[in-house]
């Protein structure tokens, strides 16, 4: 089986990060790990990123592209959908012979809009096969209407193991809490946690992320001496893994979302093995708490935050061991190479 690969970031970028080992693979999505199973080829597109304004060149260099090399692989592999709108358009026209799988981050929801509710009801017949990060998700998208539950798989997305594995910590003494990431953080609540907690936070942020203007945000509260900001940019994951792993314990306070918000910096908690404080998103593929692999706090709950930070700070040894649990359930079942088996075995239902 074929596998065309198509990103929505710089793939040859990528590829020459991970060879020099400043890139998990687990931000390819299995693609690396695909190439090692039996019988499946990947072919990787270049998934040049564009800006905003240049979206109708992307779609139509993608489409341009996918359908000139289509007689070249069995099936399309998309990280999103973004990018691909028109590829997946003329799948539902019955255009495109190829089938297409992609992970979808977010639940499939009804449209308040009639028209928009009509076409995205053609699009999503142009999709064979969706992965989603959890059963919540998938469970939500039923509801929809929008797609065929044959259609829906999830998949244990989990992190890059052998890449943790060669993280060395960075020599600037190690840290207490540390915070990353850069979508819907509720950056509020803990700093204002941290502060009455006294407990010291360093936060590593964007300082613009869609159109959440962080740099205003954090400019407008009053942040504590305990408190440490570090603007960050680019793809900085080697570097940025090193001082995470640094740290003692890992905190993860978002805004209410209907997604899994904050997974990407869990998967990386686990793969270091660190204890979590996270804001507690039933849309995760499983329970924090349940898995002991760290501690959840309501949505905008500072009362619950600052709880959570002074009983990190006060159990280390019970903290130590929530992180240790956090990395066995990640070599048990969360982890990129897991992911790969599920996603291999999904393509091979559409494409042989």
């Amino acid at each position: 089986m074929r596998v065309y690969f198509h990103h929505t970031q710089d793939t040859r970028l990528i590829l020459g990060l991970q060879a020099r080992g400043e890139y998990p693979s687990h931000f390819l999505y299995g693609a690396m790990e695909l190439a090692r199973q039996p019988g499946v080829e990947v072919i990787f597109d270049a998934g040049l990123a564009v800006g905003e304004g240049r979206r109708r060149g992307r779609l139509w260099r993608n489409t341009w592209r996918i359908l000139s090399q289509q007689r070249h692989f069995d099936v399309l592999y998309g990280t999103s959908f973004n990018g691909l709108e028109l590829v997946i358009l003329l799948r539902a026209l019955g255009l495109l012979r190829r089938p297409i799988a992609i992970w979808h981050h977010q639940p499939i929801v009804t449209s308040r809009s009639w028209w928009r509710e009509l076409v995205a009801r053609f699009f999503y017949r142009g999709i064979d096969r969706m992965f989603f990060f959890s059963q919540p998700l998938v469970d939500q998208s039923l509801l929809s209407g929008k797609a065929h539950a044959g259609r829906l798989q999830v998949a244990d997305w989990g992190p890059e193991l052998a890449f943790y594995d060669r993280v060395v910590p960075s020599a600037e003494g190690q840290l207490a809490f540390i915070s990353t990431g850069k979508e819907e953080r509720d950056m509020a609540t803990l700093i204002e946690a941290a502060g009455r907690a006294c407990a010291p936070l360093d936060i590593h942020l964007r300082r613009q992320t869609g159109n959440v203007d962080y740099e205003r945000e954090l400019g407008a509260l009053s942040i504590p001496a305990c408190v440490r900001v570090h603007w960050t940019e680019g793809l900085l994951y080697g570097a940025l893994a090193r001082t995470v792993a640094g740290a003692r314990c890992v905190v993860i306070c978002c805004r209410r979302t209907n997604y899994t918000v904050g997974l990407t910096t869990l998967v990386e908690a686990m793969g270091l093995g660190l204890p979590v404080i996270a804001t507690r998103n039933r849309a995760f593929p499983f329970d924090i708490d349940a898995e002991g692999v760290g501690i959840t706090v309501e949505y905008g709950d500072v009362a619950g935050w600052e709880r959570a930070l002074r009983w990190v700070m006060g159990h280390p040894d019970e903290a130590r061991q929530m992180g240790a649990h956090g990395r066995w359930l990640a070599e048990r079942r969360f982890n990129i190479q897991h992911t790969a088996e599920q996603v291999a075995a999904g393509l091979r239902k559409i494409g042989e």
